[in-house]
């Protein structure tokens, strides 16, 4: 319903069609319920996010000072604060997404404890996470939505018409908590029905976007480590086609794919492609193989032998099987990655870099552009990478190229803490600072991500809080370093009872046993100190 007088208008027609014994339900309380919940399912969040995501691509293709950004949740509570604070603090959701990671998944979600970023988690894992998070989204909606409601009846009940039309004026153009969730598939755990199948799970939990990356399945690493294994174009191509045909059975027709290369840090496949004509897409891929000339009379038996201009290869390959590619192509293999991906059924690309390097991100996206001039990024400003190291030496470069002096500094021992007040520092944390601007700006980056930045969060802040709270601190390490910081700030959940949803089970036990009801709130409840 687009609003509370529509869906009011909604239920009095229903109840008086079916509502001869339906006294006790007060169509103004029904109706605030149905506002109060306006995603009864995930599909409904996959086609209303996936709006907001092509619109914001559009917006981005126009100017690219509009990207977006998100931060990884391995929780929907800390989806709900994240969104919760952006809303505080910025007045809007507008170009804020929310990222879920694999890594994360397989890391603090899985029933068979921590693991590492391989794909040995549950692939349900995903889906229920996405689940989890929309239910903790639509919460924060449901609970200021109460408030907004609480505040419509007061003036109500006082007459205070121009206060009625003001409430209700926030109630109809009210902003959702709930945002595009982007969600790792990794490399579709398992063959393209198994993707196909869980893409499915995934929509219909919410997500209106899912990125997917071209490692062998049951062979995946994180993006950051090293043992990366590539499949040939035309596998990864069916898995992006399984993805969409799932948007599309699901009716979300705009679902978003974004389809990641790591082959700029892989060195191996694990098949070799079946070329159909010379240069077809299977034939650059074999182009790239490590091999050596040899002489047929070298050749052994049952041995895999290419034939290259004429004369006979030998691929590299590993004990394990595994076909080597030749240093130096990676660029080039990650540049008809992303063009493939883009010309069959991808929206958006994410390349894995080793390092976070505008210049160097830019290279590659510009070379996509040639062929694809809306070829759009996201793009993982990771904390795999030491940023103030990286972005030290960068300045340290940029000195030494700009002539300056740089006799202070020892490059390879920038990090040290000695460094942290000095111009060269400053010079780096500036372009820290603006990198997603100048990324998105310089190198077609859409959208900038932290993956785990919760992870890391979570773990610094129970260092700290338990570094005081069991030494000589005491109590007041909880008291001035989170609830007193809360209190000041306005963070709502420092009436945690509220948070958890007692106001909203209050009201609703009021709606459903009228003055019978037991409810929470009241002088004795010792949120009120906080009030």
């Amino acid at each position: 319903m687009a609003t509370y007088q529509a869906a009011l208008e909604h239920v009095r027609a229903v109840k008086a069609k079916l509502g001869n014994t339906w006294g006790a339900i007060h169509p103004e309380d029904a109706a605030r319920m149905i506002i109060q919940n306006r995603f009864p399912t995930g599909l409904e969040i996959a086609k209303y996010t996936a709006a907001i995501m092509r619109k914001d691509m559009a917006a981005y293709d126009a100017d690219s000072s509009k990207y977006t950004q998100s931060l990884g949740c391995w929780h929907g509570f800390v989806a709900q604060q994240k969104m919760i604070a952006n809303k505080k603090y910025f007045g809007t959701t507008e170009r804020k997404y929310i990222y879920l990671s694999g890594w994360m998944v397989a890391a603090l979600r899985s029933e068979f404890g921590p693991l590492p970023d391989q794909s040995m988690h549950e692939k349900t894992a995903v889906p229920k996470l996405i689940e989890e998070i929309y239910t903790f989204l639509r919460q924060a909606d449901a609970k200021e939505l109460n408030d907004l409601f609480r505040a419509l009846q007061k003036a109500e009940d006082a007459g205070d018409a121009a206060k009625v039309a003001e409430v209700t004026a926030k109630i109809d153009n009210y902003e959702s908590h709930v945002v595009p969730i982007i969600a790792d598939i990794d490399a579709g755990f398992g063959n393209e029905e198994a993707t196909y199948l869980l893409a499915k799970k995934i929509i219909q939990a919410g997500a209106c976007a899912i990125q997917i990356e071209n490692q062998v399945s049951d062979a995946k690493q994180c993006g950051h480590q090293a043992g990366k294994v590539t499949v040939p174009h035309e596998d990864f191509l069916s898995k992006i086609n399984a993805v969409r045909f799932a948007f599309l059975e699901l009716g979300v027709d705009e679902g978003v794919i974004v389809a990641r290369t790591d082959s700029e840090g892989a060195d191996l496949t694990q098949k070799i492609p079946v070329v159909k004509k010379a240069g077809d897409i299977a034939s650059q891929y074999i182009s790239y193989l490590d091999t050596k000339e040899i002489d047929i009379s070298e050749a052994q038996d049952d041995e895999v032998l290419i034939k290259r201009n004429g004369k006979l290869h030998r691929p590299t390959r590993l004990a394990s099987g595994l076909f080597q590619f030749r240093e130096g192509t990676q660029i080039d293999r990650v540049v008809l990655d992303c063009i493939s991906s883009l010309q069959n059924g991808a929206d958006m690309l994410w390349i894995e870099t080793p390092t976070p390097n505008v210049g160097e991100i830019a290279h590659m996206v510009n070379r996509v552009k040639e062929v694809i001039p809306n070829a759009k990024l996201v793009y993982n400003n990771s904390p795999s990478f030491n940023w103030t190291l990286n972005f030290r030496q960068q300045a340290y470069d940029r000195w030494v190229k700009e002539g300056k002096d740089v006799s202070a500094y020892d490059r390879a021992k920038l990090m040290d803490a000695k460094y942290d007040n000095t111009e060269l520092s400053a010079d780096a944390d500036e372009k820290i600072r603006t990198f997603q601007a100048d990324a998105a700006r310089e190198a077609g980056v859409f959208h900038h991500l932290i993956t785990l930045p919760t992870y890391h969060t979570t773990a610094l802040h129970m260092h700290e809080l338990s570094k005081g709270y069991f030494g000589e601190m005491g109590m007041l390490a909880y008291v001035a370093g989170v609830q007193r910081k809360e209190i000041r700030e306005g963070v709502s959940c420092v009436k945690h009872q509220a948070m958890a949803g007692s106001d909203i089970g209050d009201d609703h036990k009021e709606i459903f046993s009228g003055d019978n009801a037991l409810k929470a709130g009241g002088t004795a409840n010792t949120m009120g100190q906080f009030s």
